[in-house]
C-alpha cells in the first residue's frame, strides 16, 4: 500500500502532493514549448496536459508531487515516485518536468534532495532509482551531477513520442552512497545562496 503523500520543504523547492487546485499553475507551467517535452512519455505543453493531469490526479500507485518555488510561490513542476516496491526497500523517482524558468537553478538539486532525504531517511530505502531517455543528454548530465551511478542502458526498452524506439539510461543511488551524494547536494544548494 502507498504511504500518504508528503508535504516536503526546502528553501529552494517545496514539494506538495498534486491535488486538482494545482491545474492551472501546472498548466501554465508546461506552457506551449513542445521542446521541453521531447524526451517524455507526452508532450504536456497542450492538449496533452489535461490527459496527464487527470490520470495523474487519480493515480493511487505513484506518489506524485507539485513542485513550488517557495521563493516566489510558483508552480514550476511535477515529480513522482513511481515503480515503487516498498518491499523491497526500492522507488524510482520520474516523470519529473519543470517550466523552463526552473532550468539549471536549484529547484532540481533541492527536489531529489528532498525526495532521496524522504526515501533514505524516512521510509528506509536501500535503493533510489533514475532513468532518462538515452537521447537526452541534459537529462543524463544532471543525473550524474547528483552523485546518482549509471547502471546500464536498457536497449530498444519503450516506444515514446512519435513511434520512437527509445534506448532508456538507468542510475541509483544505493544506500551506503547516499551520506555522500547527500553532502554533494547540501553543498550544491548552499553554494546556491
Amino acid at each position: 500500500m502507498r504511504p500518504d503523500v508528503p508535504t516536503l520543504f526546502h528553501p529552494h523547492a517545496r514539494l506538495e502532493p498534486l491535488v486538482s487546485a494545482h491545474r492551472d499553475g501546472l498548466r501554465e507551467a508546461a506552457g506551449t514549448d513542445s521542446a521541453a517535452f521531447a524526451y517524455m512519455p507526452a508532450d504536456l505543453s497542450g492538449p496533452g496536459f489535461d490527459t496527464w493531469f487527470e490520470q495523474a490526479l487519480s493515480n493511487q500507485t505513484d506518489m506524485i508531487w507539485t513542485v513550488i518555488a517557495p521563493r516566489t510561490q510558483t508552480i514550476v513542476g511535477s515529480t513522482r515516485y513511481l515503480n515503487m516496491a516498498l518491499s523491497d526497500k526500492r522507488v524510482e523517482i520520474g516523470y519529473t518536468w519543470y517550466a523552463r524558468s526552473a532550468w539549471g537553478g536549484a529547484i532540481n538539486p533541492a527536489c531529489k534532495y528532498l525526495l532521496c532525504t524522504y526515501g533514505f531517511e524516512t521510509l528506509m530505502l536501500n535503493r533510489i532509482e533514475l532513468k532518462t531517455d538515452a537521447r537526452n543528454a541534459r537529462s543524463r548530465a544532471a543525473i550524474a551531477k547528483l552523485g546518482a551511478r549509471q547502471e546500464g542502458i536498457f536497449r530498444q526498452h519503450m516506444i515514446v513520442q512519435g513511434g520512437h524506439i527509445r534506448d532508456t539510461v538507468y542510475f541509483s543511488v544505493i544506500a551506503p552512497e547516499w551520506p555522500e551524494v547527500k553532502a554533494r547536494l547540501l553543498t550544491r544548494l548552499a553554494e546556491a545562496g
